[in-house]
């Protein structure tokens, strides 16, 4: 680990370059979560899409500007494995019968953030520099810990007969 900051600044060109990482990494997160996680139950691929982006920053502070890329593929992998544990945690954990209702009013919240999200990270980058990463990572661990606080209430039934794979 450089103690120079000046040594740990990543440039411009490696965060585009890492940054554009992203979005494969999103891609291939849902197709791992599709394919080799698809027996594990919502719960399992929620709590671990909750602990990449820590493990990312844990990457992105230890090693410095080598570390972003880790830190963009560990992001972006959870932050795709996420969007499809929205939509299968709520079904697991309360069943068919209203979850677009419930979906809904889950959702809301996050997207009313999520809109802001940008700019006001972009503000908190700007003043607290690394500590806003770190910051960030302690909300997702807060998000990991509280998933271990859901407890499974048995198999939900969709309206076809369709088992919902559980918590």
């Amino acid at each position: 680990m450089a103690d120079d900051p000046e040594s740990r600044d990543a440039g411009a060109a490696a965060a585009i370059a890492a940054a554009s990482l992203v979005g494969p990494a999103q891609v291939v997160a849902r197709i791992v979560d599709f394919g080799l996680l698809r027996s594990f139950r919502p719960i399992f691929s929620a709590r671990l899409a909750s602990a990449l982006h820590p493990l990312g920053a844990v990457f992105l502070v230890v090693f410095g500007a080598p570390g972003i890329v880790a830190f963009a593929l560990l992001h972006g992998a959870g932050n795709g494995m996420i969007t499809i544990a929205k939509g299968t945690l709520p079904l697991a954990a309360f069943g068919p019968r209203g979850y677009g209702l419930r979906s809904g009013l889950l959702s809301a919240p996050a997207r009313t953030v999520q809109a802001a999200a940008p700019f006001l990270f972009g503000l908190l980058l700007n003043a607290a520099g690394i500590g806003a990463i770190a910051l960030s990572a302690g909300l997702s661990l807060a998000a990991f810990g509280s998933l271990f606080l859901l407890r499974p209430r048995g198999a939900a039934l969709d309206g076809q007969g369709l088992s919902a794979r559980g918590l």
